[in-house]
């Protein structure tokens, strides 16, 4: 029987209004999508690493470093309302027609510079034990959520859980939210548009220390600091 053949999609568009070139963008003097590239090649699971972009500077950056680009993502594909499972499930078909034989699909975002290999690893390993349509990085709240508040100048503080007033933070319930670094896939899970926020995912823990939200440019300085300490501690 032949081994099943694995796919990274990295889903890079030009448009970021937040962070110009946001996908390009130089992180400590590398495009930050060659950083991403490398490390996908570097942890040899993937047979293919397919760039989706509308952008022909992203195309031949990633065509430089070894990532493919069959060709430019749609207008339809490239606005900003657009989600991405019908990114993902357009390369997936592409590569169908091109009767391509693979089971697993990766999508793996751009701006990416704390992914690590090991949690890659152990995604792969979850989403071949056919138990999930999908395994992604998730992290904890940095905050308790359930001790929560809104505040306003003419009405003042009001709880949004009041009957968790008199509880401990630890004694609240852990929640989680979405990393945003990767979200393993099967090419079924893909192509039926199933939803990765549902009963039938499970997730990969990405500790705080290792989570950046990158979407201003504070946060974009903030993750290159940290990214700059993190490897200078490594190095030694």
């Amino acid at each position: 029987m032949l081994k099943k053949k694995v796919v990274a999609i990295i889903p890079a568009r030009k448009n970021s209004k937040r962070i110009p070139g946001k996908n390009y963008k130089k992180f400590n003097g590398v495009p930050i999508i060659i950083n991403t590239i490398r490390k996908l090649k570097k942890s040899k699971i993937f047979n293919r690493i397919i760039v989706s972009t509308d952008s022909k500077k992203i195309a031949t950056i990633a065509r430089k470093y070894g990532a493919e680009v069959p060709f430019l993502r749609s207008k339809l594909l490239s606005n900003d309302y657009v989600t991405i499972y019908p990114v993902i499930s357009n390369i997936v078909r592409f590569l169908i027609k091109q009767n391509y034989q693979f089971e697993y699909v990766c999508c793996v975002f751009a701006p990416n510079p704390f992914l690590e290999i090991s949690d890659l690893k152990m995604g792969f390993k979850k989403i071949k034990s056919k138990k999930f349509n999908y395994v992604f990085s998730a992290t904890p709240y940095r905050f308790p959520f359930f001790r929560s508040f809104t505040h306003s100048y003419t009405k003042g503080i009001k709880m949004l859980f009041k009957k968790n007033f008199k509880k401990r933070s630890q004694d609240l319930k852990q929640i989680m939210c979405d990393a945003g670094q990767f979200y393993w896939g099967s090419k079924k899970s893909w192509l039926k548009n199933k939803i990765i926020f549902a009963k039938g995912s499970d997730i990969i823990v990405v500790p705080e220390w290792r989570y950046h939200d990158i979407d201003t440019p504070d946060d974009w300085k903030r993750a290159e600091l940290s990214y700059k300490i993190l490897n200078k501690k490594n190095s030694k």
